[in-house]
């Protein structure tokens, strides 16, 4: 008997590379998708496999998702609402009440489920984990507001306030700092309790920045290859935050699929939460000459000394509990600014979705600018 799965999400951007992922394992793939018009205003999108059974509906709408439940073996809940906007609300209704009722429809009509995985994220872990070399190693609080507007990026120690060297972050640290990483922290925590309590395997899967082809550029949350490739491509020098100095763990979609296939076969243990990363720290003046290369162009990345509310300093996953799994990311970072290109070259005239997204994001104070340059 072939085993079916339910992705929730299954359109976007991880999603849909896990469908094809689970698909190439030899899995019957139903996929749950609101296309949301932020990130999907084509509506359903070419990539989608025509092996696929799609059903268009909103994974907090009970209806919807008792019928994408009917008869699957699996679920992998990738489903979310990201975004830099502060409609705080949406992150808790959309993220993590969608997981809730997952556990409550399975409960009540006691669906044979053998597990489920989440998407969760590293920004669940906040600043994560710092030494100071007189006071050890410390878990820091999110930067001040006053401290960003002054220019001063470091995360310092608490104590004799001297500049800490950030630390690979474990699974174990929990100290989300925004209503995103918040609503993720809260669906572990679902997780774990429910999932325990009526014997659901489930499995968080901690991802950090995702890279790769499908990356949706139509929202400003997309992330740091949409921004800078948006730029770049537009005649304009991508822009570092901060002093560009940040250290990120960027991984491959493809890379991230492989990881929630892995998760989900893994023999039955409770619960478990997982890092997927890049295992590699990259700064963001790195990818910004990465991309910069990738496109041939004579630009140079411009660091204005703005910010963006939320960021954390330093973000790089410790992954040695997926490669016990026996899983590793495979593709560097540059394959993966290539995919992005060569994906969003498909597309025209894209200034405007640029000019949007920087609009947006100044309209909602969401980028700021130091008062003083360091």
């Amino acid at each position: 008997m072939t085993l079916r799965v339910l992705v929730t999400g299954g359109a976007g951007f991880i999603g849909s590379h896990t469908a094809d992922a689970l698909l190439g394992r030899g899995y019957r793939v139903r996929i749950l998708d609101n296309l949301q018009p932020r990130v999907h205003p084509h509506g359903k999108p070419a990539y989608l496999s025509p092996d696929l059974e799609f059903i268009q509906g909103d994974a907090t709408d009970r209806r919807a998702l008792e019928r994408a439940l009917a008869g699957v073996d699996y679920v992998m809940h990738l489903a979310a609402y990201q975004d830099y906007l502060p409609d705080f609300s949406t992150f808790v209704h959309v993220n993590t009440e969608s997981a809730a009722l997952i556990f409550e429809l399975i409960v009540a009509h006691r669906l044979p489920v053998r597990k489920v995985v989440f998407a969760s994220s590293q920004a669940v872990a906040g600043e994560g984990r710092y030494r100071c070399e007189e006071h050890g190693v410390i878990l820091p609080e999110q930067r001040s507001l006053e401290q960003l507007e002054r220019g001063d990026w470091e995360i310092k120690c608490p104590e004799c306030h001297r500049v800490m060297e950030s630390l690979l972050i474990d699974e174990s640290i929990c100290r989300p700092h925004t209503a995103y990483g918040i609503s993720k922290y809260a669906i572990e925590m679902l997780a774990g309790t429910l999932g325990g309590r009526y014997g659901i395997p489930t499995a968080s899967m901690r991802y950090t920045y995702v890279q790769g082809s499908r990356n949706s550029f139509f929202n400003a949350y997309s992330g740091i290859c949409r921004s800078f490739a948006l730029r770049i491509l537009n005649g304009k020098a991508p822009i570092c935050y901060e002093d560009g100095a940040q250290l990120r763990d960027y991984v491959n979609v493809a890379d991230v699929a492989q990881a929630n296939v892995v998760a989900m076969e893994a023999p039955p243990n409770g619960h478990v939460v997982l890092n997927v990363g890049g295992g590699k720290p990259i700064t963001v003046l790195q990818f910004a000459d990465i991309i910069l290369r990738a496109c041939v162009s004579n630009l140079e990345p411009v660091v204005p000394g703005s910010f963006r509310v939320g960021d954390t300093r330093h973000t790089v996953s410790d992954i040695s509990a997926m490669q016990r799994l026996g899983w590793s990311p495979a593709v560097p970072v540059e394959q993966s600014v290539r995919e992005y290109l060569d994906w969003m070259s498909a597309y025209r005239d894209t200034r405007p979705y640029l000019e949007e997204a920087e609009r947006v994001m100044q309209q909602q104070n969401v980028v700021r600018a130091a008062t003083v340059r360091r």
